[in-house]
Order: structure tokens, then sequence, then C-alpha cells
């Protein structure tokens, strides 16, 4: 008796007497396991035969469409409510029939950076354990969670697709190998919201932030209209591209909520680009958001940690200022729409590690960010204190700032790392006094003060913190950059 079986193999369809139909090939994005964004339209894609019907069902919903003369196509669901429940997707296209099972509805952030988001949850070779308490993530691997789901991106380059095992629920070798800080965030924001969450994770260790830009995302703003006009499109000695094209463009147009990002070490190591940082965010965040198709989704940073940067060996040499150089950038940076950015000075045991362990709480500030910008959860504050103005009164100056509530100190004593000047511009060392929701700074070696510097040295992990124990973002008041609204 003759009957039709289906195999799914190498991206063709089979039938059981093995003749082969035309082919209903995916993008690896969109897989079994995966998690689809709710609230929002959502495109389902691929390829086939020139000129095919192809049909998709899923949750209730019957989408078709027909192959332009490439064989691409596409469909678009209509916005979903979140959902636990696994349900399948299914792809028809003449006699194949491709079935995508365990599917849920819920939230989808692409992280990604260099090394200190690629840290994965299970400590590789180089990373170092926490120094205070219990490793979260030693605990966690033991943890299955199914209602949050993991793709991570492989380094591989490839303009057809990203290499991946596809889309895993959180548990196992999926787990161990993802990025600590994008699990940390998907699962505080999975016990916030009780909705399903899923990470799409893409970085590349050691990498600059130039290759993670399309040329075009440069060619677009004026900051770079030199290196446009240039035969061969170089920013500050880097080709743009190579990752994105890889690793990042053909995730698109998956939705999504938004992006983190965790990277810069690289750029700060060049000392010399740290100026055109800022720009440079700018080009980023512009390209992605274009690719998607929506110039509001969120972008979340973090700004790099302290290190002993004095003590590379780097083709220009640092100083002490370097970092809070680049640091101000990346503030600046904030100002584009829809982004913020986190600190993570207190989370530093070691100044000659770049990697800080404590990527639990990278992500869980993350998710601060998230769930108060996004999400509407109220009460909670998500940045430490912000420099927002000063006033000089007699020898002393009067720093006021956002987010300052409950302002203390982590360990009981006074807050460090504070600098004053007067007008020659020679910084001494302060003394500081939290006085109610300010700081009163000041030094008997300068009578006449005109600025203030709050943690601006590479060794700087200062112990002014919020009610809510967040840390204190570094500033400098001769500059007007750190006075911004978020």
């Amino acid at each position: 008796m003759f009957f039709k079986k289906y195999v799914w193999l190498t991206g063709l369809f089979f039938l059981g007497s093995g003749a082969l139909f035309a082919q209903v090939k995916l993008p690896k994005v969109i897989g079994s396991n995966m998690v689809l964004q709710r609230s929002e339209f959502v495109p389902i894609w691929g390829w086939t035969k020139a000129g095919k019907a192809v049909k998709v069902k899923f949750g209730g919903q019957i989408k078709t469409a027909t192959a332009d003369t490439g064989g691409y196509w596409k469909v678009t669901l209509n916005p979903m409510p979140a959902n636990s429940k696994p349900q399948d997707l299914t792809i028809t296209s003449d006699t194949s029939i491709l079935k995508l099972t365990n599917i849920l509805v819920g939230e989808v952030w692409l992280c990604s950076g260099q090394s200190n988001m690629e840290y994965t949850m299970k400590l590789n070779r180089g990373y170092a354990k926490p120094a205070k308490g219990v490793d979260s993530a030693e605990l966690e691997l033991a943890v299955a969670n199914p209602a949050i789901r993991l793709f991570k991106v492989e380094k591989k380059l490839s303009l057809a697709d990203v290499t991946t095992t596809g889309w895993n629920e959180s548990r196992g070798e999926a787990l161990e190998q993802i990025s600590a800080a994008g699990y940390y965030f998907a699962k505080n924001l999975q016990a916030k919201l009780k909705v399903p969450v899923g990470i799409i994770s893409s970085s590349w260790g050691g990498s600059r932030i130039e290759p993670w830009t399309p040329a075009s995302g440069y060619a677009a703003l004026p900051a770079f209209a030199k290196e446009a006009a240039q035969p061969k499109m170089m920013i500050d000695s880097m080709a743009p591209g190579k990752y994105y094209e890889s690793m990042i463009k053909p995730l698109a147009p998956f939705a999504l909520r938004g992006f983190l990002w965790y990277q810069g070490e690289s750029n700060a190591m060049l000392n010399e680009l740290g100026m055109r940082y800022a720009d440079k965010m700018q080009a980023l965040v512009d390209s992605w958001r274009k690719q998607w198709g929506n110039a509001k989704l969120p972008f979340y940073s973090v700004l790099i940690a302290p290190y002993y940067y004095t003590k590379r060996k780097d083709k220009l040499p640092h100083t002490p200022q370097t970092l809070p150089a680049f640091w101000e950038q990346q503030v600046q940076s904030a100002h584009i729409p829809h982004t913020a950015f986190i600190t993570v000075t207190d989370l530093v045991d070691n100044l000659a590690d770049i990697h800080p362990p404590y990527k639990w709480e990278v992500g869980r500030r993350l998710a601060l960010v998230a769930l108060a910008k996004d999400y509407g959860v109220k009460n909670i504050t998500y940045s430490g204190p912000a420099y927002q103005r000063m006033q000089v009164k007699d020898n002393k100056v009067v720093l006021y700032f956002t987010d300052a509530n409950g302002l203390k100190t982590n360990d009981g004593q006074a807050p460090t790392f504070f600098t004053i000047a007067g007008a020659d511009g020679n910084f001494v060392d302060a003394q500081a006094e939290i006085s109610g929701n300010t700081i009163i700074v000041s030094s008997p070696a300068v009578t006449k003060p005109t600025q203030v510097r709050f943690a601006w040295t590479e060794i700087a992990r200062p112990n002014l913190v919020n009610g809510a124990g967040l840390p204190a973002v570094p500033f400098r008041t001769d500059s007007l950059v750190w006075s911004y609204k978020k």
C-alpha cells in the first residue's frame, strides 16, 4: 500500500517513494522551541520554488503568500497575547508540510557585544569565580526553565545565514553556553512578567564596535563623511560590517522587543578612538533599528567596568583617565532616543581582570531598565545616582543627582573617589559627605572650587549608591555630557 511520508532533511522534503518535491527553507532563527514576540506583528519568512504558494498556520491564524521570482516569501502574523502553552506552527507548500513544535509567545531580546556579553553561564577557561558570595551561575545550571528559550549564534562568518544549534529550552548544554548576562536578563524579566522570554545571543570576544555596524550605517552620518567618500571604507583602520553581515542581519526581521549591548573594552584599548565611540554607537543603533524597520526599538548597554588599562602594552599608552573618557562617550550615546545604560563599577573583584564575574547582577540591572521603560512596571529604580547639576556655596560644592533617593554608601564610610579643583584645573582629593539626596564636596587646598570629578580614574570602585543599591554613575562637572535627561 502506497502512503506519503514526509522527512525534513537538510532543508528538503522527500516522499517515502524517494521523489523530490519543492523545498521550503527557513532562516535558522525560525524553528521549533522558539519564542514569538507578543503584541507585535510577527514576520515568518523563507524560500521555496518561485511562484509557489505558501500557507502558514499558527495560533488560529492562517496566512498565505506566493514566492517571488527569487523564491522568497513572507507572511506576517497578527499581534498575539503571551502564551506559555506550547503550540505548533505549520508551513505548507504544494504537498510539503513543515511542522515546527513547542513554540511559545512572549518577549524576545537580542544581546550582543564582546567577551563580557559572550561570557557563558558555565565558566570557560580564563573566567574567574566571584570572590564574594555564592556563584549564582553554578546553582542556576541545575535548574531547567522551559519558559525561557535560548538561541546562540556561533562565531562563524557566513553571509548565507547564522551558524547555530537553533532554539533550545533553558537547560543542559544550551544553558551552559548561553550569555550569562543575557540569561539573567531573561530570568528576571520572566519572573516579573510571568510570560515566556526568548534570548538571542550573538557576540564575539575581543571584537570592536565597527564590524557590528554595516558600512551604510556609517555612510548615513556626517561624522563619517570623510571615510564614506573613500573607495574602500575604513573606520579607524577597521573595515565595517563583518559581524553585522554574518551574525546580525540574517536574524532580521525576526520580531523582537529590543537590544542589549555590552562592548567597548576593545575600543577603549585603542585609546585614540574613545572620542568617536558615541558616533559609532549612533551608527550601530540606527542601522540595527533600520534593519528591523523600527526606529524606536530599545537599546540598552553597559558602561564597561574599571580595569588596569594603564598596565597594558597597547599601541598608544593609556592614562588613568582613558577609561573615564570612554565612559563619557558611552554616556553621551544615551542621548539617542530609547536608549539607556547601567553602571557596574561595584562588580569588579580584580582590576587586572577585564571580565567581572557577577553577570547575574548585570542581567538584573538591565532587566530593571526594561521593566521600567518598556513594560510599565511602577516604582522601579533602574539607575544609580546620575549627576544633574552643581552649586558653589562658599568654599564647597553641592552636587545634585537624579535617582538619588536614599543616597548612601555601601560600606557605611564617607563617599569615595571625589576630586575637586579651582580655576587652575588642578584636581585634588576631596572630602565628601551626604546631605539628604545631595553630596557636599570640599578640600582645604581649594578655597574657590569650580569643578568636581567623581570616579574619574580607571581604578574607581566607589561606594556611593542610592536606596536601591545601584552605584553612582562616574562624571565630571566640566562637561555637559553628564547632565543628560533620561
